[in-house]
């Protein structure tokens, strides 16, 4: 967006929240400002390692508390929860919770976005959740205006908290997935008005947005989540990656939802309800 609109370029932006430093420097000052990690994997779904030893890395790397993203049912792939598995782990990870006060464990979801925007399980389910991230998953080849409609349908949702990786790219193994199409111009501003935080995410596959996209959400005034997507207790530190796009591409520090207290980022996503 033009200055002359009366935004801030983003060049300042970066500037105002580097403090000047160099942006590996202003990346450390995010890391820091993290108190927890909103999306994660266990191996009820497709993570590598049980609840216990996901929650043991985490309290290690000094967060105050992780969300427990497991994916829903649509994704058989990745051996998705159906909605009575998902209620047994609720119940696991309060009893977790009993163990490992002060440190919060948040009961949360991946939950697919389907082809026509609704979320992959039971509306009264979601509403129990302490984070609800929706993230595309299928169809990524989609056309752009049927993306966009998709992508907005599930922003809006007042379950979604966070829209996890939204270009769906991916480099694995040498082999590059492409970018899903959809228009920006309509997306960010869709999730700043709902209130639905845009994730940085940090895994080094995806790095999803590219940081073009990444300055449009900033510039919509969008919330941020950076997460890990982490798989195994050792890809929670991949945050870091997610800190230094963020810095540099000029994103407000008090943006970022999980550098909030818990309490507070809890009452945001009740608020959401």
């Amino acid at each position: 967006m033009s200055p002359l609109a009366g935004e801030e370029p983003v060049y300042l932006r970066r500037l105002e929240a580097t403090g000047g430093e160099p942006v590996a420097v202003g990346g450390e000052r995010i890391r820091a400002a993290l108190r927890g990690d909103c999306h994660s994997h266990t191996d009820a779904s497709d993570g590598g390692s049980p609840l216990v030893e996901m929650v043991s890395a985490a309290i290690d790397l000094g967060h105050d508390y992780l969300v427990i993203t497991d994916h829903s049912p649509r994704l058989t792939v990745a051996n998705g929860l159906s909605a009575e598995r998902l209620s047994k782990q609720l119940k696991q990870i309060a009893k977790v919770n009993e163990a490992v006060a002060p440190f919060r464990v948040l009961t949360g979801i991946e939950v697919d976005i389907l082809d026509d925007g609704s979320l992959d399980q039971q509306d009264e389910l979601l509403a129990q959740l302490d984070v609800v991230v929706a993230s595309v998953h299928s169809g990524l080849r989609m056309g752009r205006e049927q993306m966009t409609e998709r992508m907005l349908a599930a922003v809006q949702n007042p379950h979604t908290d966070i829209l996890g990786h939204c270009t769906g790219r991916r480099k694995v193994k040498g082999k590059n997935r492409p970018e899903s199409e959809f228009d920006p111009a309509r997306i960010f501003p869709a999730c700043a008005s709902a209130g639905t935080a845009v994730e940085i995410n940090s895994r080094p596959d995806r790095l999803d947005p590219p940081k073009r996209l990444l300055r449009l959400a900033i510039e919509a005034g969008c919330l941020l989540s950076i997460d890990s997507d982490a798989h195994a207790p050792g890809q929670l530190d991949w945050q870091p990656y997610g800190c230094e796009r963020a810095a540099l591409s000029g994103a407000p520090v008090d943006h970022i939802v999980n550098t909030w207290p818990v309490d507070e980022l809890l009452a945001w996503t009740a608020g959401q309800r």
